[in-house]
This record gives C-alpha cells, structure tokens and sequence, in this order.
C-alpha cells in the first residue's frame, strides 16, 4: 500500500521538476543593463548584459548589478517553486483536506 503510494510520489516529483524548468521568470538592475531569467527548478538559464548602459572600467558596478539581479530571479524562482509545490500537495489531498497541512 505504501509502497504504491511513494513510487507515485516520486512519479509526481519527477514531473513537477519536468514542469518546473518551463517556468522562467526573470528580473533586471540598473535599468535594464543587467536581466537575467532562471526557471522555478532555481537555475540561471540566461544573462544578458547591455554595454551601452555600464560604464565600461567600473567593474564594481557590473558585480553589484549581477548580484542584486541574480538574488532578484532566484528569489522570485523560488516562490514559483513553492506556489507550484502547494498546488501539487493540494491536487493530491483528498478533496476538503487542503487546508489540513496548514495552508495547503
């Protein structure tokens, strides 16, 4: 019985990961000269870096812009995740049992 039940929520899992890596969100700094988008599964999938908005020798700029806008994305990645996983465990309550693991 249990058995069942934890192969399936490996099953689920696997496919809330799949499903994840879909979901790309994406912030940007110093006006748009940094954006950088990851999907929910919290990877970077890509950083653009506009030059005409830097200036080119302050190098110390560019890190300050990359890290805001890194922790930006991942933190909005991480919220997707979550909202994501809360409508997985609800889907798999059963039905008038959402709200049983404390906001589910």
């Amino acid at each position: 019985m249990f058995g069942n039940l934890m192969g399936d929520m490996e099953a689920k899992k696997a496919e809330m990961r799949k499903s994840l890596d879909g979901i790309i969100v994406e912030e940007q700094a110093g006006d748009g000269a940094i954006s950088i988008k990851a999907n929910a599964n919290r990877q970077i999938t890509n950083i653009s870096i506009d030059p005409t908005k830097l200036s080119s020798d302050d190098h110390e700029e560019l890190e300050d812009l990359l890290l805001i806008s890194i922790n930006r994305v991942l933190e909005k990645a991480a919220a997707k995740e979550a909202e994501e996983t809360q409508k997985l465990i609800s889907s798999m309550l059963p039905p008038g049992m959402e709200n049983l693991l404390g906001g589910f």
